[in-house]
């Protein structure tokens, strides 16, 4: 099935619903594909997100309670 005959089917299925919480939840998961945003990275943003899930999957990583741990300590040093 290709997209246009996809898109037809769900317009036609739609059309005989009358349950309004359903229409509902259908609205809401279309609203939703709607406001996803594409961000668009440099070279540089994807080389750095790469890394990171290097670093990460290899465990050099800190928890977040560390982190916070390390702020305070650096707040202090100031």
């Amino acid at each position: 099935m290709n997209t246009t005959e996809l898109r037809n089917e769900l317009i036609a299925r739609i059309s005989g619903i009358e349950d309004v919480e359903f229409l509902n939840a259908i609205k809401t998961i279309l609203d939703y594909k709607k406001s996803e945003k594409i961000i668009n990275l440099t070279k540089h943003q994807e080389q750095e997100l790469t890394l990171a899930s290097e670093e990460a999957k290899s465990g050099q990583y800190l928890s977040q309670s560390d982190m916070d741990k390390k702020v305070k300590e650096w707040l202090k040093e100031k």
